[in-house]
């Protein structure tokens, strides 16, 4: 039994839907975001960064427990767990990491900061709306022009490229996105998608996702106290 300390974000959503497809029992435990739970000392003492997701193994690799943050490290911890989703030669893994850290990198700040200035930021300012949208759009080409000449991100098989990708783009038309642009991306989002354990993955802890109106959400996420030393 893995505990996972997450909430329904897209890096949050990375680790649920990976543990419903390696078919790993786990038990959720909600951090909200939105009143401060990622502040936490509990929440700290395995999340440093004080970000979700996090996870607690009790059956780490020498038979003890063990504590990961940091999404693109939990995938690669559960791949390794279950021998799924990573590859099989050396070759294989490689190229599927190095599309987990496109994804680490670039997909995910990136189009998280398109979200945040054309969604979430108290004023307008269009040099940075533009900046990230523009981005968000080149990084699309990317993932598109791959996928022109594979079926998926690593090649011709489905791996944890895959699963830290995928969530990211569920938000597609908050980061200026018109799939017309993208059919080849747009092809393998609706394949992903449609995969019961995907769809499991993105219902876990949809429910308690809620949009961010009030003052206290916005000051928690985005105001001053994300900065303090915790």
């Amino acid at each position: 039994m893995i505990d996972v300390y997450s909430a329904a974000t897209p890096n949050g959503h990375k680790v649920h839907i990976m543990l419903e497809e390696c078919g790993i029992p786990y038990r959720v435990h909600y951090v909200n975001i939105r009143e401060g739970d990622q502040f936490k000392p509990d929440f700290l003492a395995i999340s440093p960064n004080n970000k979700i997701p996090a996870i607690v193994d009790a059956d780490g690799p020498d038979g003890k427990p063990i504590s990961l943050f940091e999404s693109g490290a939990i995938l690669i911890y559960l791949a390794s767990k279950a021998g799924k989703f990573l590859g099989r030669t050396d070759r294989e893994k490689f190229n599927t990491l190095q599309w987990v850290m496109f994804q680490m990198g670039g997909v995910g700040p990136m189009l998280g900061q398109a979200h945040h200035f054309r969604i979430y930021a108290p004023e307008k300012i269009d040099y940075a709306v533009n900046r990230y949208t523009n981005e968000a759009k080149r990084l699309y080409g990317v993932i598109d022009k791959q996928l022109s000449h594979s079926a998926y991100l690593a090649g011709d098989e489905y791996t944890i490229a895959d699963i830290a990708t995928f969530p990211w783009l569920r938000s597609w038309k908050n980061q200026g996105i018109d799939w017309n642009d993208y059919p080849h991306a747009k092809r393998w989002f609706d394949e992903i998608a449609a995969r019961p354990a995907v769809e499991r993955g993105v219902a876990v802890l949809a429910s308690d996702s809620k949009p961010i109106t009030d003052d206290k959400a916005r000051e928690m996420l985005f105001g001053a106290t994300q900065y303090k030393r915790h």
